[in-house]
């Protein structure tokens, strides 16, 4: 088993921290009609492309995100857990493709959004039919929860992405 240096439990506990807050400073933007949930939050979620320690980071701040705003039972547990499927197939692109595309970017940070925005496209859409008991919203809330994604993790995060790779000294040798 590989020990934790004291680097990547503050970087996860940074991580954690962050998305936290930010996942909370979120709950202030207004959503259309109700539909669509925005958590700018989600852009942390291309992180675990620059460390391992954004994997544990990034559900530990779901995690508490969700606890501190009272989420249900299902939106805590399978929320957490879209997220941390999300990290670890967003570090699982780490690796993939060594020639650059547009914008000097190999593949792999171009496709380091998809995993988290499939995850939560994937099993949130379930949870929130089950609380809500219409399971007939199923293709709705896909539908909200997609935008939302793309729009942070896409969007948002491939921008995080292209910034923080211009420092790469930022997360060290992990």
């Amino acid at each position: 088993m590989k020990k934790i240096s004291a680097r990547q439990l503050t970087t996860a506990a940074a991580i954690a921290a962050l998305y936290t807050v930010l996942s909370l400073a979120s709950s202030f933007i207004p959503t259309v009609g109700g539909v669509f949930q925005f958590r700018v939050s989600e852009a942390l979620t291309i992180l675990p492309y620059f460390t391992p320690a954004a994997i544990p980071g990034l559900f530990i701040g779901c995690l508490l995100s969700n606890l501190i705003t009272g989420a249900l039972p299902y939106d805590l547990v399978f929320g957490s857990l879209a997220t941390l499927i999300g990290a670890i197939g967003t570090f699982a692109l780490r690796k993939l493709g060594k020639n650059t595309l547009p914008g000097g970017m190999p593949l792999g940070a171009w496709l380091a959004p998809l995993p988290p925005i499939a995850a939560n496209t994937i099993i949130m859409p379930f949870v929130s039919a089950k609380i809500s008991e219409t399971p007939e919203s199923i293709p709705l809330f896909a539908f909200s929860v997609f935008v939302g994604e793309i729009v942070f993790c896409g969007g948002l995060g491939l921008l995080l992405l292209a910034a923080l790779k211009k420092h790469p000294q930022l997360f060290g040798r992990e």
